[in-house]
């Protein structure tokens, strides 16, 4: 093979990794999804992180999901609450979302 046959071979196969690395993922989950385009302009990690954080199991979680859409005027359904409460408690509470907790169960005793 010629340099010149090999060099637009390399070209292309360099592009697919390129537009990988630049390209933000996708969020993987509609609570995922909520949470970045209504939330994280506010709410960064260190909120969640902070000492004195009123979220304390899975309950208040959800209470305060459902408070603060309230509050922006966001008119999440009830799913929405819960797809970005489950977001939270997967990504940094870990509380223990009841559906996790039946999963993760399940897996144990199979």
């Amino acid at each position: 093979m010629n340099c010149r046959h090999a060099l637009p071979a390399l070209l292309l196969a360099a592009v697919p990794a390129f537009a990988q690395e630049t390209l933000p993922p996708l969020p993987a989950t509609r609570g995922a999804l909520l949470y970045d385009t209504h939330c994280v302009a506010c709410h960064t990690t260190q909120m969640h992180w902070r000492d004195k954080r009123i979220a304390t199991d899975w309950a208040s979680l959800k209470a305060q999901v459902q408070r603060w859409q309230a509050t922006a005027h966001l008119g999440w359904s009830e799913a929405d609450i819960e797809a970005v409460a489950r977001h939270l408690d997967e990504r940094i509470y870990r509380f223990g979302a009841p559906g996790r907790r039946a999963a993760a169960q399940g897996a144990d005793a199979g």
